[in-house]
């Protein structure tokens, strides 16, 4: 067996555990804070393959094992690692208190509704993403992607998250636990002892009672009647097409999603309620009171830019997808500027026929895969006499482009 041992925030390993092991495997600070037993080889975890390759050697002579790690190890820790490459079965796990339990304990907070994403060699964009779209957010950091770098993406859009940076949680004489604005955190080398960084709206801090943990779960349902939404004139994406659109646009957690010309926000609040991160830009001023109205009736951070496309997108992060809804001469310049920033996908919604050719050229021209489709829906509406007619809704261009997966060699290098 190779027993597993969380040592929790500055949990003492039991010396009963250890007893017997022929090899003893972990970072050197849980290494240097047992006895080893005597004739027990040390491996000091560092790359992952040479100390599973360690590991495997004594597995197949059958002796015994001890891994000691942070917190829970079956909570974004080696447990994944070890089951993959030996088995579950053969796996004797004994759990400590996660780093994420602990930091939210510190701050006297239930944690049942937040999100936890690591951003240890991962790309940090996903978490900035999370942390804007949610209320309460644990990040597991890394290198490049601590509190530095989290309050300096956080910093631009989100000023008004508070990070709370838990470091050596669990050591008495260097556990720290600090309260500061983003722009704070990106202005201070934090070192490597930080455990876990909480990204909180604490306006939204104890959201309602939950039977089910976390908040990334899917909305009760989408593509929302526009009588939930306030708009002037009826001037919002109908339902009908908000539903194709948001079916192309996948919004996800983790994700950027940018809704140009926004109007109402409708699609801006169904990307935000499905768990992206979401900013609408919408040049009018009524316009941008009614998103913000809309995005608060519906419990969602929506990050509104007041101004005009093209020409204020340079400021603005890139986004893994985009809706562009409305018309005008500037639509062509508009979808070009949005395709050429896009990760994954841009979906424009239009009433002329006459502009359509200029944003399929635009969508190709940026290297897009190109569809669409008219939308012609009728609406069951009432007549006098307890008798019901169909009433026709205008009709609607909706076309997608897809930026096409990078071809990878027989390495896996993209080309």
């Amino acid at each position: 067996m190779i027993t597993v041992v969380g040592t929790g925030t500055g949990a003492p390993v039991e010396e009963a555990v250890l007893a017997g092991a022929e090899l003893v495997v972990g970072g050197r600070r849980h290494l240097d804070s047992v006895r080893l037993p005597e004739g027990a080889e040390r491996v000091v975890l560092g790359a992952l393959a040479p100390a599973l390759d360690t590991v495997g050697k004594y597995v197949a002579e059958e002796r015994p094992v001890v891994v000691l790690a942070s917190g829970d190890p079956g909570f974004f820790g080696i447990v994944r690692a070890l089951a993959e490459r030996f088995g579950s079965e053969r796996l004797d796990v004994r759990p400590g208190v996660s780093s994420v339990a602990t930091a939210f304990a510190r701050v006297g907070l239930p944690w049942d509704d937040a999100v936890v994403v690591s951003a240890h060699g991962r790309d940090p964009r996903t978490a900035v993403n999370l942390c804007r779209a949610h209320p309460k957010v644990a990040v597991l950091t890394g290198p490049g992607a601590g509190p530095a770098e989290l309050g300096a993406a956080l910093a631009r859009h989100s000023p008004g998250r508070v990070l709370v940076v838990a470091s050596a949680l669990g050591d008495p004489e260097r556990e720290r636990v600090e309260r500061v604005t983003p722009a704070v955190a990106a202005a201070r080398d934090w070192g490597p002892a930080v455990s876990v960084v909480l990204c909180l709206d604490e306006s939204r801090g104890l959201g309602p009672v939950r039977t089910v943990a976390g908040s990334c779960a899917p909305p009760a349902g989408w593509a929302l009647d526009e009588a939930g939404f306030a708009h002037r004139d009826s001037m919002i994406t109908k339902f009908e097409v908000r539903a194709l659109a948001l079916a192309r646009l996948g919004p996800r957690p983790g994700e950027l999603v940018w809704d140009i010309g926004a109007g109402s926000g409708s699609v801006a609040v169904e990307c935000a309620r499905l768990g992206a991160a979401v900013t609408a830009v919408e040049k009018t001023a009524d316009g941008v009171g009614r998103i913000r109205a809309n995005a608060l009736a519906h419990g969602v951070d929506v990050r509104v830019v007041h101004g005009a496309a093209p020409t204020v997108l340079s400021d603005l992060d890139d986004p893994d997808a985009v809706f562009v809804g409305g018309g005008g001469r500037e639509l062509p310049a508009i979808v070009t500027a949005c395709a050429r920033r896009a990760r994954r996908t841009v979906v424009v919604a239009l009433a002329a026929l006459d502009r359509v050719p200029a944003v399929r050229g635009a969508l190709a021209g940026a290297g897009f895969t190109c569809d669409g489709v008219l939308l012609q829906s009728s609406r069951l509406a009432p007549l006098p006499g307890d008798v019901t007619r169909l009433a026709a809704a205008n009709p609607v261009f909706l076309l997608w482009g897809s930026r096409p997966p990078a071809r990878t060699d027989i390495e896996g290098a993209a080309l």
